[in-house]
């Protein structure tokens, strides 16, 4: 068995195509024009790359983009202070902080002080909290990007057996919570399972999200399971170049699984389609406008 490539750069052209559709018509039929507003602290190289990501992917799709440059050693008052400016300010409909930020910050509590219907990253604990029970709410990018690539190779996903190795309030928990929404039965491993190929190995559907470059091999995988590799992992060769890896060992994976993600390629793409997604949803909501994407 050869596994078949899920497409997530595709995909996520074609969602991003459906956005800037629903963009138009919701700004004709009300004049509303989402907005997005990206906060970074400090001078992170790989974070810079991701908000210029951002920034080009809202002007394809319509939607307003505001950036607030800080230095590392602003305070966290001062970063409060913005998040209060943007929860008040109605041009604004989606707020992202930019993760990791200094060590001198509570990460946690920057996040709860976002207006959770502007939440677009899904980590505010009221949003949280309405995943867990079922409720609306604004869902973590990378998880829901994962789920609408499940759906559109397999359909429903009722009955099926879901392993997720990591156990993340980013990418585990929440991926926990859309697979049981959708009626799969659901295990959750980490770094203290036991047996734990065993487990790996009972999935119809394994989603990888440990950050460790190839940890999972090849008979890890169940024959004909469907394997969604979430990990960005840089590695260096031997000859000093270096390349980007999955958690997953893609080439021996392949020779069981039936469908897998490819790393790069894969879910990355789909990370920024669904918080362009998250900040129409948002806008949508604070508006009292219809939201015209189907779940």
């Amino acid at each position: 068995m050869t596994a078949k490539l899920i497409d997530g750069k595709a995909f996520a052209a074609k969602l991003r195509g459906q956005i800037a559709e629903s963009v138009k018509t919701v700004n004709a039929a009300s004049g509303l024009t989402p907005g997005l507003a990206v906060v970074l602290v400090g001078d992170d190289p790989a974070s810079h790359v991701y908000v210029r990501n951002k920034r080009a992917a809202c002007a394809e799709t319509g939607i307003a983009s505001f950036e607030t440059l800080l230095p590392s050693t602003t305070t966290q008052e001062i970063l409060l202070a913005e998040i209060a400016r943007l929860n008040a300010d109605d041009a604004v409909h989606g707020i992202l902080v930019q993760l990791p930020l200094p060590s001198h910050m509570d990460a946690q509590a920057i996040i709860n002080a976002i207006d959770p219907m502007k939440d677009v990253d899904g980590f505010h604990v009221i949003n949280a909290g309405r995943l867990a029970v079922g409720q609306e709410g604004l869902v973590p990018c990378t998880p829901l990007g994962c789920l609408l690539l499940l759906k559109d190779k397999l359909g429903s996903l009722a009955g099926k057996h879901a392993v997720i190795l990591g156990r993340s309030n980013i990418v585990g928990k929440p991926m926990a919570q859309l697979l049981l929404k959708e009626s799969c039965t659901v295990t959750i491993c980490h770094s203290r399972t036991e047996f734990l190929v065993q487990e790996t190995r009972r999935g119809d559907i394994l989603v990888a999200a440990i950050g460790k470059p190839e940890f999972v091999k090849g008979y890890w995988v169940k024959p004909g399971a469907t394997v969604i590799d979430v990990g960005i992992n840089r590695i260096t060769r031997e000859d000093g170049t270096t390349k980007l890896v999955g958690d997953v060992d893609t080439t021996a994976a392949s020779e069981f699984a039936r469908y897998i993600t490819p790393v790069p390629g894969g879910v990355g793409p789909m990370t920024i389609a669904c918080l362009l997604r998250n900040t129409l949803q948002a806008a949508c909501a604070i508006k009292g406008t219809a939201f015209p994407l189907e779940a």
